[in-house]
């Protein structure tokens, strides 16, 4: 990708931020910037379970905006991953938090994405300050209870019991953004609520209040919202090539349906702008043996989506090109991560789970007399003091 050239007028800037969101928060706000200067953003996440495909759609938005010559930071939000009902231990989500970073790393660069104008910023690295916890401190004397688990609802993990970590999490993000120095805040549709929250709260504190600009969710392989805690929902991005094609081979799909499915999600939010970065403009290829009419190349989504709903395109060819194209964008993730050290790496940030220790359950002795009892007590006894007696004469004072 080439920088943005100086001439990008801001109705174009506007136009490449602002495509495939589902929803902008203080749209004149960012008109007014663009009109005077470039937008600083960020994108957070927090470094919990392994990044599914579905963090492609971020991704192609983040190539957006730099396209448009914004500033963009990612926050690697470690204290967030803690807070969320202590999913992790402290020192596993710091391993996990550099796992994290290599995996953004790697896939902007597997759609070509140059890393050098990113600015990657780890949450501990300010949230522990003097400064920062005096604000939250500030913060919190103004939140209602009701707001704050109204904000965390659709982010932080619900449990029967919640935690009071959870509360803290909404305005610790919403403080990321003054403590960032942004003019907008990034994220999924589900983050709407923090986002709003954020909006009502630091002018409270005396900060502005920010832009927000939400991607929608990706729908998973089952037509439900992609999860990482859900491996039926998901596709790993380590994920061989074999197993990235059965599990989009068994992907919700139905023939000449739209709503919900998550295969041409995929190719919308990922596969089109993905190719437009790499290739300088969108491509995707359904592949066909040439007596089901030949393999035909789409250039838009809109064409391809009218061809799938008319029964022109069928689920089957359609689920085998999606696997093949995405094939293709791991491949160069897959090796990035295969390498000793990397390894090494996935190892310590996700741990296999430790095997309970099998009982074994001691047989009952039925029938016995009550002497035969007394006479096997009396052997164990004298065995432990035996055991005691060559203990005493082995010890040397």
């Amino acid at each position: 990708m080439t920088d943005a050239p100086e001439t990008l007028s801001p109705e174009t800037k506007l136009e490449l931020i602002t495509r495939n969101l589902q929803e902008v928060l203080g749209e004149e706000e960012l008109k007014t910037i663009l009109s005077e200067r470039d937008v600083k953003l960020y994108w957070g996440t927090a470094p919990t379970g392994k990044p599914h495909v579905g963090y492609f759609v971020p991704m192609v938005k983040i190539a957006d905006f730099l396209k448009a010559g914004c500033h963009v930071t990612i926050l690697m939000a470690d204290i967030h991953a803690f807070l969320d009902n202590e999913k992790a231990p402290f020192d596993l989500v710091t391993m996990r938090t550099k796992y994290y970073e290599q995996v953004i790393r790697s896939m902007l660069s597997s759609i070509g994405v140059p890393l050098e104008k990113l600015t990657f910023v780890v949450g501990s690295s300010y949230e522990l300050s003097p400064k920062f916890s005096m604000d939250n401190y500030l913060l919190a004397s103004k939140v209602t209870e009701h707001d704050a688990k109204k904000a965390g609802s659709e982010v932080v993990k619900q449990v029967s019991l919640p935690l009071l970590s959870g509360l803290l999490y909404p305005g610790m993000q919403a403080l990321d953004e003054e403590y960032l120095g942004v003019d907008a805040q990034f994220g999924g549709v589900d983050q709407r609520k923090i986002f709003t929250f954020a909006e009502k709260y630091l002018p409270k504190l005396g900060y502005k209040k920010r832009i927000h600009m939400m991607n929608p969710m990706l729908p998973g392989l089952q037509g439900d919202k992609m999860s990482s805690s859900d491996p039926n929902s998901k596709i790993d991005l380590l994920d061989t090539s074999k197993a990235v094609s059965t599990k989009v081979s068994k992907a919700f799909c139905p023939e000449k349906e739209v709503e919900g499915n998550g295969v041409l999600s995929f190719v919308k939010f990922v596969l089109f702008p993905a190719s437009s970065q790499r290739l300088g403009s969108p491509e995707f290829v359904i592949q066909r043996p040439e007596k089901f009419g030949g393999s035909t190349v789409y250039s838009d989504y809109e064409t391809l989506e009218r061809d799938f709903v008319e029964g022109l395109v069928h689920p089957g060819d359609l689920k085998g090109s999606v696997a093949a194209a995405l094939n293709q964008l791991l491949e160069p993730i897959r090796q990035h991560f295969d390498t000793p050290e990397m390894q090494q790496l996935i190892l310590e940030a996700y741990p296999p789970p430790v095997a309970a220790p099998k009982v074994v359950k001691q047989k009952k002795k039925h029938n016995k007399r009550p002497e035969d009892a007394g006479t096997d007590a009396a052997a164990a006894a004298a065995t432990s003091e035996q055991s005691v007696e060559e203990k005493l004469a082995d010890t040397h004072i």
